[in-house]
């Protein structure tokens, strides 16, 4: 089959059946069918999968200081529910990191804007005004990432 036709045809099953696409490129990478791919695809996907992977990092890092900022704005409604939320998004930073150590500078790069976006939401989900919390983070990257700190 002409190289079009073929690249053609897994383009098509692309957009029609996701799974099976993704099972077929596999397939043909194993095989070293490398004219048969669907290139264009397959470095969508590529670019993709790392673009989520940073979203999953920076969506993490929010919540972890939402709840930093609750936890010592707050302290008469500290619960067991928050420090598990802590211990739960810190685990998947800590997986994130472990899986792509390169993360790191793309969170330390990001991490005042992370505080930006957890101050707004501590301040919504609280019912306290933004001005209750600090314009730049109280935490340190560190304090931040540290599975066992919680402010006093």
């Amino acid at each position: 089959m002409p190289l079009e036709q073929t690249s053609s045809k897994l383009s098509d099953l692309y957009r029609q059946d996701y799974i099976l696409w993704l099972e077929k490129t596999c397939q043909k990478l194993a095989e070293k069918r490398f004219e048969d791919l669907d290139l264009p695809n397959l470095l969508e996907e590529l670019s993709d999968m790392g673009r989520s992977e940073k979203r999953a990092l920076i969506s993490n890092v929010i919540v972890v200081l939402m709840h930093l900022l609750k936890y010592a704005y707050q302290p008469q409604k500290r619960s067991n529910s928050w420090r598990f939320t802590l211990k739960e998004h810190r685990r998947r930073i800590h997986e994130s990191l472990k899986e792509s150590p390169s993360l790191r500078a793309y969170l330390l790069q990001n991490f005042d804007e992370c505080y930006c976006e957890a101050r707004d939401l501590a301040a919504t989900e609280t019912g306290l005004d933004a001005s209750v919390f600090p314009e730049s983070s109280p935490f340190s990257t560190e304090q931040t990432l540290d599975r066992d700190f919680l402010p006093a």
